[in-house]
């Protein structure tokens, strides 16, 4: 069959992003979205490597494969594809993309970090002295990462408001999001090394988008001194698709000025800014526009960051940017922002609101430049809010 790639379609042959899909006959295994179907790359290109319930085995395969692999894919998808490994991509279920080696989460966006130091410390600067000198990060978990659809169910923590005189144990009540970018390592780098900024884009794979839900009065009274821990362990939503790092040479525009100057192994030749737009929706209504391209630390000087101490790498890695913001209001992507800490809120449909209430379900999604013109698509990350009582039915 040939597929037919309509006109202005998100997922053509400069996108071609990879995920994990099972049918009614088949288990978990890769894939590539090509316009509103995916191909079974396993049988289509008769390599065993993608019949595997994750790209990890593909990944650590390297840079090299992987633009191998991109050619045959675009060679194939051009011409005639036999029908038994083209499924439309309504009739497949969408699983994890990756097996998440470590979780790391950044906080690159200067935008939404002065935000919060403003809601913090009204009295202090913005920013933290270490903030324009290294990005800021910390360690998530890996094993609450899930695919996009899944339910995050309310989490319970200890929480104590400004007019409580001691903590109390209950269910979040300041519940968040926070839209992000999230990179996946391909290859590693071995204990006791690290990585460059020159090498990211031979070692990172692709990208994902990530709401990393947020538990903001959990977060509040834990987070000193050692930072975020329950607050934000308890979920963490990623799309299904993996768009190629190749595919966004498009999307490639220099990083916000960086003043003062980097210290030398963050400093890059070509910088590694992404003119990607995201959207979130709350509920069907789109309240939020963050724009990745206003991010002052780059994915390569993560990555270089990360590693620079001696960390290993590994192949499935996930750092993700952390909160998404600009400077206009509806640029904001974070509730704590858009809200500004709950003072401020928003109509979303017929009421007005500030932090999350069981049964929202939010929607991030995102496109950029493509090579050739027209806009490549990343997909969704969708996430429903359960009651925390659901938890111990």
């Amino acid at each position: 069959m040939k597929i037919e790639i309509p006109e202005g379609s998100p997922f053509g042959l400069v996108n071609l992003p990879y995920g994990v899909f099972s049918t009614r006959e088949s288990g978990p295994r890769v894939g590539v979205r090509v316009a509103d179907f995916v191909v079974d790359l396993a049988m289509a290109l008769g390599d065993e490597v993608f019949a595997r319930p994750s790209l990890n085995a593909f990944m650590a395969q390297g840079f090299d494969r992987w633009k191998e692999v991109r050619g045959r894919i675009t060679e194939l998808v051009s011409g005639e594809v036999p029908g038994e490994v083209v499924h439309a991509v309504a009739d497949v279920t969408p699983h994890l993309p990756i097996e998440v080696g470590d979780y790391v989460d950044f906080y690159a966006s200067e935008h939404h970090a002065s935000n919060l130091g403003r809601l913090f410390r009204p009295d202090s600067e913005p920013l933290m002295p270490n903030w324009k000198h290294l990005p800021v990060g910390y360690h998530g978990r890996a094993g609450t990462v899930v695919v996009s659809g899944t339910d995050i169910v309310r989490p319970c923590g200890q929480r104590k408001a400004a007019d409580e005189t001691a903590p109390t144990f209950g269910e979040c009540r300041r519940l968040d999001i926070e839209a992000e970018l999230g990179f996946v390592v391909g290859t590693g780098s071995p204990l006791g090394s690290s990585v460059s900024t020159a090498e990211f884009a031979r070692r990172v794979f692709g990208v994902v988008l990530v709401n990393d839900w947020s538990a903001r009065d959990i977060q509040a009274w834990e987070y000193v001194p050692l930072g975020p821990f329950l607050g934000k362990s308890f979920a963490t939503s990623i799309s299904p698709w993996v768009v190629p790092l190749v595919a966004l040479e498009a999307a490639r525009v220099p990083t916000p000025p960086q003043d003062p100057e980097p210290l030398p192994y963050l400093r890059e030749a070509e910088p590694w800014g992404l003119d990607i737009d995201l959207t979130v929706s709350w509920n069907g209504q789109d309240v939020s526009h963050p724009p990745y391209r206003e991010m002052y630390w780059s994915p390569a000087q993560m990555l270089a960051h990360m590693t620079v101490n001696g960390a290993a790498s590994r192949t499935g890695d996930l750092y993700a940017s952390g909160t998404i913001s600009g400077p206009e209001k509806d640029q904001r992507g974070a509730f704590i922002e858009l809200t500004w800490g709950g003072k401020e809120p928003i109509q979303v449909g017929d009421e007005e609101r500030t932090f999350l209430l069981d049964g929202d379900e939010v929607v991030i999604s995102a496109t950029a430049p493509g090579a050739g013109g027209g806009r490549i698509g990343f997909g969704e990350v969708r996430g429903r809010i359960l009651p925390a009582t659901e938890a111990k039915r």
